[in-house]
């Protein structure tokens, strides 16, 4: 079992998404981390063609068949029940000691290596944050946040977590399996239930992580940022567009990006700084357009002689 790999939960519906971000981890991949694709066994001869020297694909039946659904949960349709309960019970595989999850709509913007997840040999990393940002956007707010804030407290009242700050992730967190064994050996086993209990209580599996983690303090909890820049909303990457915003300018920061396919798939397999004027259209007028293509030309220009 090696200290850390990267983990991809995909089906065929985002094959697209996957070959885009696993050609990005190829020519990122600095120290030739291994890559575990997990997707339903009807869909592994479609993905096989993605395999390599790098990168495994598995039927996740074979892996933890024993802990999928054949039915919706707590309002989520099979397959995304599914993708939750393998992201949370892969530890069990032992093909990793810990695993970065990341998501098929994800590109990776420069290289990485293991020292970019893990704190030491055997601790990782914890992205662990308070989202002040989300709550403040008012598109979010609206639509998202007040019901995913209060599935995310009653998580922490579950496991006993007295905290008034929420400090948690979206995805692409650093997963121990230390912690993990914990949480079923202590608080799952002793409740009866199954991974499937937790998600159809609450649909968030880093959530989950998040707070037993800082409950417990299995492992030593080293915090970052996150390590992934993730548009959430079309306003939000809109509002990039319209900064002028570049892949190098998010590296500085970041070691990917994700324009979520939850309100881009409809538009394709969108860059995040390519011209969409498209997709700027509902917002501004044609001469806001215009106005906007010479102030990004300016600052293109400023960012060509800097360099």
């Amino acid at each position: 079992m090696g200290s850390l790999a990267l983990m991809l939960k995909s089906y065929r519906g985002d094959f697209d998404y996957a070959e885009r971000l696993i050609e990005t981890f190829r020519a990122h991949n600095v120290d030739d981390l291994i890559l575990h694709c997990v997707v339903p066994r009807a869909d592994v001869s479609m993905f096989d063609s993605l395999a390599g020297l790098t990168v495994q694909v598995h039927a996740e039946e074979d892996l933890v068949g024993q802990h999928l659904v054949s039915e919706s949960i707590g309002g989520l349709r099979t397959g995304y029940a599914n993708q939750e309960i393998v992201k949370m019970s892969f530890w069990e595989t032992q093909l990793a000691e810990n695993y970065f999850c990341v998501d098929s709509d994800a590109v990776f913007i420069r290289p990485f290596r293991r020292s970019d997840f893990m704190r030491d040999e055997h601790t990782p990393y914890s992205v662990l944050v308070e989202d002040n940002d989300l709550k403040a956007d008012p598109t979010y707010f609206a639509t998202h946040w007040p019901g995913r804030e209060a599935s995310i407290r009653a998580i922490m009242a579950e496991i006993g977590l007295d905290d008034p700050i929420m400090r948690t992730s979206h995805g692409h967190q650093v997963f121990s399996s230390r912690v993990w064994a914990s949480f079923v050996a202590d608080f799952l086993a002793p409740r009866g239930w199954t991974y499937r209990d937790a998600v159809e209580f609450s649909p968030y599996e880093f959530s989950w992580y998040a707070m037993w983690l800082q409950k417990t303090a299995v492992i030593p909890i080293h915090q970052r940022e996150p390590l992934v820049k993730v548009f959430h909303t079309e306003e939000q990457h809109v509002m990039s567009l319209a900064q002028g915003v570049t892949e190098a300018d998010l590296a500085r920061g970041y070691l990917g990006v994700v324009v979520n396919s939850n309100y881009s798939r409809d538009l394709g397999l969108l860059s995040v700084a390519g011209d969409k004027p498209s997709a700027l259209a509902p917002y501004l007028s044609y001469q806001e357009l215009v106005s906007l293509g010479w102030t990004k030309l300016r600052n293109s220009l400023g960012r060509s002689a800097r360099d």
